[in-house]
């Protein structure tokens, strides 16, 4: 019991700070689903049944541009490809969990990855943890969605900033962990790809999908490079 108390304490703290910036690009969310023509319900219920920050929002943009709803499923399923690499990743820190690791599967994005995969490096395998950090940002997420949906059109997200929550908290969470040839080299190769994408053709949503699959490669060839050396 006071091992899952100092465990609790401990998820709050390290995923309360990061909450705050999860709801300010959850706001940034809502606002723009119901300039898109979504009523309150429909945004709070996609964020209750999809909790993917950059697949709502890439989805209420691309149906805001006149997509259509195929174009829209496979862009949102191939960008979150990333999800099943997490999953793995984690896999064996929420193995303890046993029947509830599908529930907790649900709860793997990029920052409970992030903060999860230190915790388990130190502490190892610890699925309440995991459990409490998504929670917190779960909730964040659909309460900030629901007050961007409500308050609708009556704030500009790019005016305030808040539709650089996202990228600036990940920068942050992202920076600490590069560390070895194969990160670092996965992350200048990312760098690289993503500029000439878009100098290519700017604005292009496939961007982020092609840097996603290409630049793991990069780290992936400097890895088995090491190993043979």
């Amino acid at each position: 019991m006071n091992r899952n108390k100092g465990t609790f304490k401990k998820a709050c703290v390290e995923a309360l700070p990061l909450a705050i910036a999860i709801a300010a690009y959850g706001m940034s969310y809502g606002v723009l689903a119901t300039q898109v023509h979504f009523s309150v319900l429909t945004a709070v219920l996609m964020s209750v049944f999809v909790f993917s920050g950059s697949a709502q929002l890439v989805a209420v943009a691309m149906l805001a541009g006149g997509a259509g709803v195929l174009s829209v499923l496979l862009t949102v399923v191939l960008l979150n490809l990333r999800n099943l690499l997490y999953g793995a990743a984690l896999a064996e820190g929420l193995a303890p969990a046993k029947r509830w690791t599908h529930v907790l599967a649900f709860g793997i994005s990029d920052e409970p990855f992030v903060l999860a995969s230190a915790r388990f490096k130190m502490v190892g395998p610890d699925p309440y943890y995991f459990a409490v950090v998504a929670g917190i940002f779960y909730i964040a997420w659909i309460f900030a969605a629901l007050f961007g949906a409500l308050i609708g059109g009556q704030m500009d997200p790019q005016k305030w900033g808040l539709d650089l929550a996202f990228p600036v908290t990940f920068a942050a969470l992202l920076v600490p962990g590069l560390k070895g040839k194969p990160v670092i080299g996965t992350a200048v190769t990312a760098v690289f790809l993503s500029l000439v994408f878009e100098w290519i053709r700017p604005g292009n949503e496939l961007t982020i999908i092609l840097t996603g699959l290409i630049a793991p490669l990069a780290g992936l060839c400097i890895h088995r490079r090491e190993l043979r050396d």
